[in-house]
This record gives C-alpha cells, sequence and structure tokens, in this order.
C-alpha cells in the first residue's frame, strides 16, 4: 500500500523556489533515503511532508488522502511525526517529560515510555536529567524517541548524523531496524550517504531542488551515486 504520494511539488521560500516538480513515493514498511548535499532541498521536502510548509505547486497524500490543506498537528493525528534537524529537545524539560511532550497526540500503537527505553537504553538511564545537559547522541536519541511516543504511521528523520561522532551515529542507526519491525515507516534525509544505504530499500537523490536519482538502495554503483549527489 502506497502510504505517501507527492506529485509535481513546487515549494517557495518567498520568490525563491526550493522544490521543482518533486514526485515521491513511499510504501507502508519502506525505509526510504533522500540524499543530497546541503541546499539541495532535503529539509524543505520533510517540512512539506509534515505540514511546516505548504506547496505552491502539486499534491502531497498520506494513506490515500489529500493533506495539503492540513496544518502540522492535524498531520501528526493522522501518524506523522518529523524529527527536527538540530534535536530541539526543550532543555528545561527533563528526558521523560521531553518524551511525554510526544504522546500529546499519539495515536494507538506500541511506542510508550517503556518501549522507547527498550530501544534507547541510555535514554531510559538518563530520565531525570534536564534537556541542557545531555551530550549531543543523546539528544538525538531523545528526539526520535519524542517522535515515536506519538505512534507514527510515518516517522520523518531529518539529518540523524548531524554533528555526531561516528560511534554515536552508528549507536543510532543500529536502532533503526527495530523501528521499522516495528510496523513504522521510515523516510530519512542524510548527508552521510553510506549510513543512509545501509538502512534503506530505496533511495531519491535531490540536487538543487529536483531528483536527479531514484530506485532501489542496491541498484546503483557508489560511482552513480556520487555523480547525482554532486552533480557530475
Amino acid at each position: 500500500m502506497t502510504l505517501l504520494s507527492m506529485e509535481g511539488v513546487d515549494v517557495h521560500y518567498g520568490d525563491f523556489q526550493a522544490l521543482y516538480g518533486i514526485d515521491l513515493r513511499l510504501d507502508e514498511g519502506e525505509t526510504l533515503a533522500v540524499i543530497g548535499a546541503n541546499g539541495a532541498g532535503k529539509s524543505t521536502l520533510l517540512k512539506t511532508i509534515a505540514g511546516l510548509l505548504r506547496p505552491s505547486r502539486g499534491t502531497v497524500c498520506f494513506a490515500g488522502q489529500d493533506v495539503g490543506p492540513l496544518p502540522a498537528h492535524r498531520r501528526v493525528a493522522l501518524g506523522v511525526a518529523l524529527t527536527p534537524e538540530g534535536r530541539r529537545v526543550f532543555p528545561s524539560l527533563s528526558v521523560e517529560e521531553n518524551l511525554l511532550v510526544g504522546a500529546h497526540l499519539a495515536r494507538t500503537g506500541p511506542w510508550r515510555l517503556s518501549t522507547v527505553y527498550e530501544l534507547f537504553p541510555l535514554v531510559g538511564e538518563r530520565r531525570t536529567a534536564m534537556g541542557h545537559h545531555l551530550s549531543g547522541g543523546e539528544q538525538q536519541a531523545v528526539a526520535i524517541g519524542r517522535s515515536l511516543m506519538s505512534n507514527p504511521r510515518l516517522l520523518l528523520l531529518d539529518e540523524v548524523s548531524l554533528g555526531l561522532a561516528p560511534v554515536v551515529v552508528a549507536r543510532l542507526y543500529a536502532a533503526l531496524p527495530a523501528i521499522a519491525a516495528s510496523g513504522t515507516t521510515v523516510l530519512i534525509v542524510e548527508q552521510d550517504v553510506n549510513q543512509a544505504l545501509r538502512v534503506a530499500d530505496r533511495v531519491q537523490c535531490l540536487l538543487e531542488g529536483r531528483t536527479v536519482l531514484a530506485g532501489a538502495a542496491d541498484a546503483f554503483t557508489r560511482e552513480q551515486i556520487a555523480g547525482a549527489y554532486f552533480g557530475v
């Protein structure tokens, strides 16, 4: 079943056009990696799916429903959750309080405090710590857990590896198969191509707001992916 589809989507910031005619399909249970360099339009794409930006042209459908007119909180209630770039953990709240914020519009499903702590044991150990006392990796794990607390059908992950040490990134990526196994569909935006391709079923590469490569993650050579990534 197609869970998410986008057809001919343009997105503008005022007079500046960030996305050009984007088509995208994501089936339920899939993991899609959207890759590209800085400024490719990856975060804009996620914000458009989440409802933080509105397309100037084209359609965004979720579970067969046109969600273009719906604000972000309505999309959360339908099952769309965004883990934003930069984590955005609330510094004055504890780890557990940050997680409970994510449950405000929660759907019925497998994710609750106990299962998030099982997925990220360090988060459970730090449950009483305040947000501003967490390391970057701990904040990223809390941000992902906060999204899971809404029991999303579609989890949007924006730049999981940004600013983190490789060993921390590896631990975070090690949790993604368990998330997918729970029935959650995952769309991950990432500059770290190697990490993204290890967990993805399909890949879509953006360059200056346009799709320049799309298909099964194992269908392309590294040279083809690098060429699309850098536009050469």
